[in-house]
């Protein structure tokens, strides 16, 4: 599955998981421990001897084919003496490693890519709580929900690399964020009421940071224009303004001028129509106080 543009292909990259940087991160290792191993003047079979590894993990990692374990960089930095630079790079191979856990979809990643660069976010949600504001437990949730099922190491990733991607909220200079939620949506208690009462309290706690604005949509409205369905306009930084949609599992990346602006017009009239801010999280308080 791809993300379309205007109903034009966009080609999908790799970058949005740090998948390339992380294999030329190891790659780099990998050749420093080659270097310092050949400047001692010993094999790989005799680098594996001393340190308590086989020949094959050593050309495997000096390949960048494999993770220099952090105990194993320390290890080689010392026999070798390599001054502390491949134990310093321990930190660096953890965060690497991390990163490559975090696997978006192919089809998610252009837009993956362009939200980490956002100055603005722009979502209504009248399905599900949008991502960026969910709990752990309430994605595990939407995920273990999917059908056609996914496996458990899907439902993982797809949980780590959604946690991943909160990460953009508590970075300097943070972007806008505005959400306008359906209060259905806050009344299911999707994953059962411990998983309500944690996603409830989680929108509490972002509503307060000075950046976000959360709205609700009172089930009491008669009408309002958010009836075709959940939408988010994103605006990257020195970027013009773009739209995602994503509906039974298709999705949208729509960059059309025109297509953008009768949605972001469409956004207006919705946050026009729904409670203000402080009416709404009152009425999450009072939600949660219910539970």
């Amino acid at each position: 599955m791809v993300a379309q543009a205007g109903g034009s292909v966009v080609p999908t990259s790799g970058e949005a998981d740090g998948t390339d940087e992380v294999a030329d991160l190891f790659r780099a290792l990998g050749r420093q421990i080659k270097v310092a191993r050949v400047r001692a003047g010993m094999s790989q079979k005799e680098l594996g001897d001393r340190l308590g590894y086989g020949e094959e993990t050593i050309s495997s990692v000096e390949r960048g084919r494999r993770t220099p374990q952090p105990e194993l960089l320390a290890a080689v930095d010392q026999l070798l003496e390599c001054g502390g630079l491949l134990a310093a790079a321990a930190e660096d191979v953890e965060r690497a490693r991390a990163r490559r856990r975090v696997r978006h979809p192919e089809w998610f990643r252009d837009y993956a890519r362009l939200e980490a660069e956002a100055v603005e976010l722009c979502y209504f949600a009248n399905q599900a709580v949008p991502g960026l504001f969910q709990t752990k437990e309430y994605a595990r949730a939407v995920f273990a929900s999917r059908q056609p099922l996914f496996d458990e190491e899907t439902i993982e990733q797809r949980v780590t690399a959604r946690m991943a991607r909160q990460e953009l909220m508590t970075r300097w200079p943070p972007p806008t964020v505005s959400a306008i939620i359906q209060e259905s949506v806050l009344r299911q208690p999707f994953g059962g009421l411990d998983v309500q009462r944690g996603q409830l309290e989680r929108l509490l706690k972002t509503g307060d940071l000075r950046h976000v604005e959360i709205q609700v949509m009172p089930t009491t409205s008669q009408d309002h224009a958010g009836m075709g369905g959940p939408f988010t306009l994103l605006t990257p930084k020195g970027k013009p303004q773009v739209t995602y949609l994503e509906v039974q599992h298709v999705s949208r990346l729509i960059t059309d001028p025109d297509e953008v602006r009768v949605l972001s017009a469409k956004y207006g009239s919705i946050r026009g129509q729904a409670l203000t801010p402080r009416e709404s999280l009152r009425l999450i308080e009072k939600m949660l106080g219910d539970l």
